[in-house]
């Protein structure tokens, strides 16, 4: 379940309305201004309070996204004095020392992908809070109360708010830890230490980071490590990693309005996805830019929906973890492959029927044969597979794409190996290819003669049901240890990097950290 759900195209004031810009966001200052009066004008404050940099830390977080957000508020609930459900014996009658160390100089959420009225796909009731603490201050309903639009909120009649006001209600929880979390800083390493009463084993570890603006390098020295700095965007291998007109969905909003200016101009624009993300561009696109030629580039035959029926979504109910981490490992990856047609490569099912509806009008207006169909606007072609990419030689900055047709084969009954072979040039190519997510493996780099088997080559970091790292036995002390949050799908389940789990995994990983569970589990 993509975080960016349904997604109907509208305009606002003839652009889209949640263009953010590159240089604001790398200067430093805030997104567009209609989201920000989204956010209450009044400052709160957790409980939880600015530790120097020079003193040794309980906890560093490094990445400061909805995953670190949710450790956050449970800290914030637990030290709370109205009580709590969290057992975390070791905050008791104490303030943690932390720090949530983020990359990006404000937080933010899937901000290239808020394209106008896009919606979630899960109920606000899994929020930062509500599943593990309905009473905390910072449920998605306080939010609205807090902010003068709980009654009008609930004339929508919906579970599902847009999701530029859910990325306001993280905002707004994020704003109450400015005293915890460094922006600004890219942690490029994270180094284990033996303290000289240690018994040889490590009892805390350096996270150095880069200050992102000035290029000075900090180190802090702390007991416990949470790695959770999400995903990279992931291009694949044809495709030149760095080209100013192959551009990552991740980065749509920022770009679409800088290379593609003209909304009446007759571009020529590739996107490149099976997924949600894919098809909100594609979408987005039709709208925005009706006289442009979009091609949508799909390796299968077509687009699917996702299936978030009651049933099938209880694979997201925070118990489901447990069974999962339980089963044996080839159960366990058969059964999460099984499951990814709820997140990967489909689509919403209304998003789905509004481009087919699209389509349709092209027959009404274009025709219905086979060439009138090539002249269509906007068109999705499947079976295909982009194989190299070349400068344009027709279209000034573009970029040729040289794609594998595999519809003959498939459409016409010829036999294997006599797919063809066409050119696209194009103004600009969107690339919907999802994630990757091995940020941990180059930061543990330092780390790895501690890992069991980190000797062999291709040798991954393996976790506990509790996320903590399995060090070596004896190299490390139980008083110490290193959390990974967002990339455990392989062992922990479908969940695992999305929202839907946020709020328990965060009281989880308060116990696990501060109330005396870091053994393995």
């Amino acid at each position: 379940m993509t975080p960016h759900a349904e997604s109907p195209t509208l305009r606002v004031n003839g652009s889209f309305s949640n263009v953010i810009d590159v240089g604001d966001v790398a200067n430093g200052h805030g997104t567009n201004e209609p989201d920000r009066r989204l956010e209450t004008a009044s400052k709160n404050k957790s409980h939880l309070r600015h530790t120097a940099e020079d003193e040794l830390h309980d906890l560093v977080c490094v990445g400061f996204g909805p995953a670190s957000l949710a450790i956050a508020v449970a800290l914030h609930d637990a030290l709370d004095s109205s009580g709590s459900s969290l057992d975390a014996p070791h905050l008791h009658g104490r303030l943690p020392k932390v720090a949530f160390l983020e990359r990006q100089y404000q937080f933010s959420w899937h901000a290239g992908m808020l394209l106008p009225g896009a919606k979630m796909q899960i109920t606000f009731l899994k929020d930062m809070a509500t599943l593990r603490n309905p009473r905390s201050e910072f449920t998605f309903i306080n939010y609205l109360h807090k902010n003068n639009r709980l009654v009008e909120f609930t004339n929508l009649s919906t579970f599902l708010p847009q999701r530029i006001e859910y990325e306001a209600y993280m905002r707004w929880c994020a704003g109450w830890f400015e005293d915890v979390v460094e922006y600004g800083q890219d942690v490029f390493q994270i180094m284990p230490e033996q303290s000289s009463g240690s018994g040889g084993k490590v009892d805390s570890f350096f996270v150095m980071s880069r200050n992102s603006k000035t290029g000075e390098v900090s180190s802090r020295r702390t007991k416990h490590v949470v790695i959770a700095a999400g995903g990279r965007p992931s291009i694949p291998k044809t495709f030149p990693q760095r080209h100013p007109r192959v551009i990552h969905s991740s980065q749509f909003s920022y770009v679409a309005p800088k290379l593609l200016k003209d909304p009446q101009f007759q571009y020529k624009i590739a996107v490149v996805g099976s997924g949600q993300s894919a098809a909100e561009i594609f979408d987005n696109l039709h709208s925005y830019y009706p006289r442009a030629r979009t091609s949508l580039l799909i390796k299968g035959a077509a687009l699917r929906p996702s299936d978030d029926s009651p049933f099938v979504n209880e694979i997201f109910n925070p118990s489901r973890v447990d069974s999962t981490f339980a089963q044996a490992a080839d159960l366990r990856a058969s059964r999460i492959a099984e499951d990814r047609n709820t997140n990967y490569g489909v689509v919403r099912l209304n998003l789905l029927d509004r481009i087919y509806e699209t389509l349709y009008t092209q027959r009404i207006q274009y025709g219905n044969s086979s060439s009138e169909e090539a002249r269509w606007p906007h068109r999705i072609l499947p079976y295909r597979n982009v194989v190299q990419i070349e400068e344009s030689p027709v279209i000034s900055d573009g970029v040729r794409l040289i794609i594998r047709d595999g519809s003959p084969r498939y459409c016409s009954g010829a036999a294997a190996g006599e797919d063809k072979d066409e050119i696209m040039d194009v103004d600009v190519v969107f690339v919907a290819t999802g994630y990757t997510r091995n940020v941990h493996e180059e930061l543990l780099s330092d780390a790895r003669m501690l890992m069991k088997g980190g000797d062999r080559e291709g040798a991954k970091w393996e976790v506990a049901r509790n996320y903590k790292v399995l060090f070596e036995e004896g190299k490390v002390s139980d008083e110490a240890g290193v959390w990974l949050q967002g990339c455990c799908e392989s062992t922990h389940g479908i969940s695992d990097t999305l929202l839907s789990i946020l709020a328990t995994r965060g009281g989880e990983m308060v116990r696990s950290i501060f109330g005396g569970e870091n053994g393995e589990e």
